[in-house]
């Protein structure tokens, strides 16, 4: 049977509106690093790289190569870790020119980096993308976590960010770091700005 995130792990990736507590444990992903605009070309190049190896890996026994202890399962949605220049933190409107990010995709257990390497070559012999050289394999633990779904456009986000800032300062909680992370859920391209539902997680400490 297929492992389908959406069942196993719906309490990691589906949640409701309104903040929650959450531990999230170290988990494996393949990820690339970036900065700027996200509606800018180069934003869809680097997601694109990053699908590439992660459908490669999914398809490897199809293509002649099966990890120790494979499965089949869904492939993971795209998350993305945001923060700001030291110019973006100064100025008192969000300029996305100035962005920081890393994007990634959630890998099973049986991934590891030997596995990664297998498949960057495998998706290099078929992919021109020159991005894919950029692409790297890490594991990252973001522990106790305050998350919400946030339902609409990206640019609307603050209205749940303020929800949960609430929730952590009336739980006697700290944001550990602004760097929050986003899980989207949605695939921009089909859905309508005011149906996107995405994922928005900050790391807390008592």
């Amino acid at each position: 049977m297929k492992y389908e995130w959406r069942k196993e792990e719906k309490h990691l990736y589906l949640p409701k509106e309104k903040p929650t507590l959450v531990e999230i444990p170290k988990a494996k992903f393949v990820c690339i690093k970036g900065k700027g605009n996200p509606n800018q070309e180069d934003f869809s190049y680097r997601i694109e790289a990053l699908y590439s190896i992660a459908y490669t890996i999914r398809m490897m026994p199809k293509n002649g190569f099966t990890p120790d202890g494979y499965f089949e399962y869904t492939v993971y949605p795209l998350e993305g870790l945001w923060d700001l220049t030291e110019e973006g933190r100064k100025s008192k409107e969000l300029n996305k020119d100035e962005l920081l990010y890393t994007i990634m995709i959630k890998q099973p257990n049986f991934v590891t980096e030997g596995v990664f390497k297998k498949a960057l070559e495998m998706a290099s012999k078929k992919k021109l993308n020159p991005l894919l050289k950029e692409v790297y394999f890490d594991e990252i633990e973001d522990g106790r976590s305050v998350q919400i779904l946030h339902i609409g456009s990206y640019d609307d986000e603050p209205r749940s960010f303020k929800k949960m800032k609430e929730f952590i300062k009336e739980n006697n909680l700290k944001i550990k770091t602004l760097v929050h992370r986003e899980i989207y859920l949605s695939d921009v391209r089909r859905v309508e700005k005011e149906k996107l539902k995405t994922v928005l997680r900050y790391r807390v400490s008592k």
